[in-house]
């Protein structure tokens, strides 16, 4: 596993969500920020992306938006990111986001963070990586998903240890939480090498 310092948030980029998730992407941002985390995000300036990245940045975070060209076309990218990144497609962003990333937080959102949580799951499962893959489950906001991968592997079409490709928890603050322990570990182990 690498060293924990750059996370990418996977989310939603609706304005019209509950208060309650507008909070918890706010925390995240807030959270990652005092801890020194870098964000890797999709470059958005709305619905939770927008959230996350403000949030970060006004706290001294550095915060990289990746977007696609046919979505900046639409006028919704975040011009005051420390670093935007304007890129040919859909799959390029998802590429280059992982590549920057050493761990992923999921927090809630639709179809194309589904979407970016199956193929980071995915790749964890097909040795691609093996960085930190955390859902926030906000209310319970994800719990049908985490329930499905359990039917899949009751159903035998996915393997036991495929539950371990993915943490949950029940907030932002644990997800960090959970980063720093991570992080910590690395650290633990390090030293443990250079003093061999």
């Amino acid at each position: 596993m690498p060293e924990i310092r750059s996370v990418c948030v996977y989310c939603g980029a609706s304005p019209n969500v509950r208060d309650i998730f507008k909070n918890e992407a706010t925390t995240l941002g807030k959270k990652l920020a005092e801890d020194h985390f870098r964000i890797i995000y999709g470059g958005g300036k709305m619905g939770l992306m927008g959230i996350v990245a403000d949030t970060a940045l006004k706290a001294g975070a550095e915060v990289v938006g990746i977007i696609p060209e046919h979505i900046q076309n639409r006028e919704i990218e975040h011009l005051g990111l420390t670093e935007l990144l304007v890129v040919d497609s859909m799959h390029t962003r998802k590429r280059l986001m992982s590549e920057r990333a050493d761990a992923f937080c999921i927090l809630p959102g639709g179809l194309g963070t589904l979407d970016e949580f199956f193929e980071i799951v995915e790749w964890k499962q097909l040795g691609l990586h093996k960085k930190p893959i955390i859902i926030i489950n906000t209310d319970g906001f994800w719990s049908n998903l985490v329930t499905l991968v359990e039917h899949t592997i009751a159903e035998n079409f996915s393997r036991k240890e495929d539950r371990e490709l993915f943490h949950v928890v029940k907030n932002a603050e644990e997800a960090v939480d959970l980063l720093k322990q991570m992080y910590a570990a690395q650290e633990k182990k390090v030293d443990a090498i250079l003093m061999e």
